[in-house]
């Protein structure tokens, strides 16, 4: 009896390290040409928890995200982080994005940025260096869309830049 046990014991606990759940770390950052606004139309999504915990480690922010307090607080340092970490070149010249606000969707945030007074886009350069300070296997992906063309890149800690030409 003492064996049985013994060897059910050691046959079944390996496979309970394989039934952990594995957590994803992905951004996802899409990007339209808007050729009536004349502007580039981002929005940024990030898991709120990497979100939360990012700007705590970087600002010491103390406030849960989706509380809703301190709101001009809590969105001034999105900003901030958002503007060190996303640099755009339009046509290879650098641009700034304006912040427009941020809501949350379920378990994500979803901040929207825009670039204005873009006549055309024949180049976008993008490096989006979000997370990778607190999370060395982030992955953040970037959709275009400019006139018809559709185009994506893949940016890891290693490669967090790209060039797309349209």
């Amino acid at each position: 009896m003492k064996l049985q046990r013994f060897l059910l014991f050691f046959l079944i606990v390996p496979f309970f390290g394989f039934t952990t759940l594995h957590k994803f770390y992905v951004s996802v950052t899409n990007i339209e040409y808007s050729e009536t606004n004349k502007a580039l139309q981002i929005t940024t999504r990030i898991f709120i928890d990497d979100f939360q915990r990012v700007l705590k480690e970087r600002y010491d922010l103390q406030e849960e995200l989706t509380t809703e307090k301190n709101v001009a607080e809590v969105e001034n340092l999105m900003q901030k982080y958002l503007t060190k970490k996303i640099k755009i070149w339009v046509n290879g010249e650098a641009k700034s994005f304006n912040f427009i606000g941020k809501k949350y969707e379920d378990d994500v945030t979803v901040c929207y940025l825009e670039i204005v007074a873009i006549d055309s886009v024949q180049s976008l350069t993008i490096e989006n260096g979000l997370l990778y300070e607190i999370e060395e296997d982030q992955q953040n992906l970037v959709h275009v869309k400019i006139n018809n063309s559709r185009k994506s890149l893949l940016l890891v800690r290693q490669n967090d830049k790209g060039l797309l030409k349209f």
